[in-house]
């Protein structure tokens, strides 16, 4: 069964590569088809059979949920994960109700997504098992671990999960450390501020500190994953 096969199906090229950086990373998947839209995905699902399509929603040509549709109403045996940055209900539950396994809302983390694979690939190795579940094994399939809820709730007075998301989805996407002052510059605000979320991702072990020693001076702290 291993490695499940993966298609991409994301029109931004730089998107693309992240998902492509992100995906190569995570043990027991393999990348075998990359579409800019849906109609290009239905084509490679046709193509290669597939296990898994991750897929956009806001496409040229054919978006992420018509392709989804059309993949229902032709009863191709695949699984869906949706990562795109439309957040409305409507959208929300049309995708859902179209059977995807998980639902990513853009700009995320690569905790998030080896977290939706983890819990994918475990489902499929339980369903490969065995010929029925118990309840309590369903419900560990069907429910996601809660960890990110739990550290919302716990996070620093005057942190914010979304400002620390953005954080973490701008040095993943960064091929060398950053320093405090760049990700103030990308996410617009005081350095002092990013410093205290770079701490907090620090201590948590979500980034690592590499000391960049240059000419006359301090040295520099920068972040990497």
């Amino acid at each position: 069964m291993f490695p499940l096969k993966v298609i991409l199906i994301e029109d931004d090229p730089m998107v693309r590569e992240v998902h492509r950086q992100f995906i190569d990373r995570i043990e027991g998947f393999a990348i075998i088809g990359i579409a800019s839209n849906g109609m290009e995905g239905l084509r490679l699902v046709n193509e290669l059979r597939p296990d898994l399509a991750i897929i956009d929603l806001y496409m040229p040509y054919m978006g992420g949920l018509e392709m989804l549709r059309k993949l229902r109403s032709e009863a191709y045996s695949i699984d869906v994960i949706a990562i795109t940055a439309a957040s409305d209900i409507e959208t929300i539950h049309g995708v859902l109700q179209q059977g995807a396994v998980d639902y990513v809302m853009k700009p995320f983390t690569f905790d998030r997504i080896k977290q939706s694979l983890d819990n994918y690939k475990n489902y499929r190795v339980k369903l490969g098992e065995k010929k029925a579940l118990l309840q309590e094994e369903l419900d560990q399939l069907l429910f996601i671990d809660r960890k990110e809820e739990c550290e919302r709730e716990n996070l620093p007075k005057g942190l914010n999960m979304n400002t620390l998301t953005k954080i973490t989805s701008f040095i993943s996407r960064e091929n060398e450390p950053v320093s405090a002052e760049e990700v103030a510059e990308s996410i617009g605000m005081a350095r002092v501020t990013a410093r205290r979320y770079l701490d907090y991702l620090e201590k948590e072990g979500k980034v690592k500190i590499h000391i960049h020693y240059g000419g006359v001076g301090r040295p520099i702290n920068r972040y990497g994953v």
